[in-house]
Parts: C-alpha cells; structure tokens; sequence
C-alpha cells in the first residue's frame, strides 16, 4: 500500500484547515484545502455525521486524486432524540449563527430536566475514491446544557455546554485544555494513531 504524503481537505473552513495543518504537516503529511484545488463543498444530504463526511471525503477524492480527508461534527442532546445533531451549525435555519442556533437550542430545552449532552466528531480519510476501507476516528466530549451562556472563547454552542470534569463551559476553558478534552482533538489524536500505524506497516 503505497504511503500517503499529501492530502486534500474536503473542507472550506480556515479555522479547521488551520489546525489539520499544526497537527499533521510536522508528522509528513502536506494538507492542501479543496478550494486550492477547485471543489466545490459537497452535499451533506444524510442524516448521519459519518455518512457526510464519507460524502465530502470521496467527492474530494474523485475530483483531485488524492487522498482526502473529511470531517463532520455537531451536538447531540439526549433530551432531543440527538438534535441538533448533523444540523448543528444550522439549527436555526438560514442564515447560519451562532446565536441564533443558542437561542433555539435554550428554546427546546424550556423545562426540560434531562440536561445531557455530547459533542460528536467523526473523521474519515479515504486513500481514493472507492476505498472500501476508510479510515474512520471519531471523538465525544459529554456534558449538560446550561441556560445561561458563559465565557467568552469557543463557538458554537460552547457557551452552554458545561463540560462534565471541570465544571467549566467550553467557552470558558483555555484553548489547550479544550483540545485535551473535545470531541475533535479525541478524534484528531485517534486519526493521527492510525496515520503512523499505516506509516510503520508501509516500511
């Protein structure tokens, strides 16, 4: 199996390409986002993250021939059967906002006692388009939804999601101890165990 050095990211995001680059390109691994390469965003028409994210991962694949790394990532409340879910950056419709998907999500949580929730991200890197064995890492951080924002960091629903073993939102953790504990960076550290374990068996 030949060894993957370079990779396109099937995202349009600056902040994740941002940080797929610190964590991958010290190991080797060149990551150029799709945009550079003229893809377009794909669909993400299912209802499940790692359905999407396969979805943006072979589109990136099929239309540059390389390896392509994708995510998917959102809220899931057990008090909402899992909403937001794949709709959480779009909770509360067109235009997309963050405070707009907070005020929804507090609306649907009016006297409501369950108050658990997790964070979810699933990554998938696939070694071309038809790989029928993806890579796939995934990451949950659990916590409870708190009515009142605090902290001024994060985004997204960081404001009200109060992480179980610090009793701090993600807004109000520093930005290292964040990545130590959310759902992504469980992901990424997962991703990178498996990069290194094809790396090894490719000698």
């Amino acid at each position: 199996m030949s060894l993957i050095t370079r990779l396109v990211l099937a995202s349009n995001n600056a902040g994740k390409l941002r940080e797929f680059r610190r964590l991958l390109e010290p190991l080797g691994y060149a990551v150029i986002p799709q945009a550079e390469l003229g893809v377009a965003a794909a669909d993400e028409p299912h209802v499940t993250f790692i359905e999407n994210a396969l979805a943006k991962a072979r589109q990136a694949s099929l239309r540059t021939g390389l390896p392509a790394l994708a995510d998917d990532s959102g809220i899931c409340v057990d008090a909402l059967d899992g909403a937001p879910g794949v709709r959480s950056a779009r909770y509360a419709g067109e235009p997309a906002s963050d405070a707009r998907n907070n005020e929804a999500l507090i609306a649907a949580m009016a006297g409501v006692t369950d108050r658990h929730a997790h964070y979810y991200c699933v990554l998938v890197l696939v070694r071309h388009a038809d790989d029928p064995q993806p890579i796939i890492a995934e990451g949950m951080w659990h916590g409870t939804i708190v009515d009142e924002p605090r902290g001024s960091g994060g985004f997204g629903y960081d404001p009200h999601f109060l992480d179980d073993t610090t009793g701090q939102t993600g807004a109000e953790l520093p930005l290292a101890r964040k990545n130590a504990l959310s759902h992504r960076g469980k992901a990424m550290r997962h991703l990178i165990a498996r990069l290194e374990d094809l790396r090894r068996d490719a000698r």
